[in-house]
């Protein structure tokens, strides 16, 4: 029997197209198993939200019991991972996958995946496509499953949160995590410490950078990548990883304005791995000779992040 599929949206409200096209793909799906879709509206008007893509969910939820739609508030803790955490209790289904409303589900994805799920994996992750401007590249992880190791050594930017698909009860979200950073990080490299991921190499999901709402809060993401580094000593132990994580926290800090903090974290780094490329650029960033901005949006521009 095919097991069902609890899929939790997270949303503000406040891109409704957006929102729309998550929602029409990942109604989308050919698939064999029950689709139950729950919009998780965090801070937001449910009611004004159910408007947005009611004529996208009465077709999909009146045809038959194949796919069910709901939306609702968000009753946990405000944010992200209170409201993935919302979505996971009020699925009653043997899976549980997740989708950002800024993102889009590609044909074949849920299919590919539950295929995916077999020799004792739980956890399950694909590659994606990242859209910048009027650019589509791909991010492939060149394995077919990712381990422990893999995501100390680098963040894997596949193994992203709208394509987790992982056993109902299994995992929960972290919601101590700071204003939201790092918990999709978290949870799967949670989920691999257990075993490893089943990885689909193909990209099956269209990630869409430039709309994120976290992109450039820096105090933010400094708040996270020390919550990384707290919450998982391994990061600092290996040498690529760890310099990773202290060129990102020299950047944010430059980004900041903080020169003084970008320094001692670049020298870290380079103590770290002396080839490491975004203490130069954290570097360059507090000398003002280039802006944050700018630099991440020319990595953007070629499907990378800092």
């Amino acid at each position: 029997m095919t097991p069902s599929v609890g899929v939790v949206i997270p949303t503000t409200g406040k891109r409704p197209e957006q929102l729309r096209a998550a929602t029409r793909a990942v109604l989308a799906q050919v698939y064999p198993g029950r689709i139950d879709l729950v919009i998780v509206v965090d801070g937001g008007d449910p009611a004004a939200v159910a408007e947005q893509v009611a004529d996208i969910v009465a077709p999909a939820s009146g045809a038959d019991d194949h796919h069910r739609v709901r939306v609702l508030p968000n009753r946990l803790s405000p944010g992200l991972p209170g409201a993935r955490n919302t979505g996971i209790a009020a699925s009653d289904t043997d899976l549980v996958a997740f989708c950002d409303d800024d993102d889009v589900w590609l044909p074949g994805k849920l299919a590919a995946q539950r295929g995916a799920l077999t020799g004792g994996a739980d956890f399950a992750s694909c590659s994606i496509e990242v859209e910048y401007g009027t650019r589509r590249i791909p991010r492939l992880a060149g394995v077919n499953r990712v381990t422990k190791a893999d995501l100390v050594r680098s963040r894997m930017v596949m193994v992203h949160s709208s394509t987790f698909l992982f056993e109902r009860g299994a995992y929960w979200v972290d919601e101590s995590a700071p204003a939201g950073q790092n918990e999709d990080w978290d949870l799967a490299l949670r989920a691999a410490k257990r075993r490893p991921i089943a990885h689909v190499d193909r990209p099956l999901v269209r990630v869409r950078w430039g709309a994120s709402q976290y992109v450039a809060k820096w105090a933010d993401r400094i708040a996270g990548l020390e919550w990384m580094l707290a919450r998982h000593p391994e990061l600092a132990v290996d040498p690529r990883g760890a310099a990773r994580i202290y060129g990102q926290l020299a950047f944010h800090n430059a980004a900041l304005g903080r020169r003084g903090e970008a320094g001692r974290w670049a020298l870290r780094t380079f103590a770290a791995r002396l080839g490491e490329p975004r203490a130069p650029i954290a570097l360059a960033v507090a000398a003002g000779l280039v802006s944050a901005p700018a630099v991440l949006a020319l990595l953007h521009d070629r499907g990378h992040g800092i």
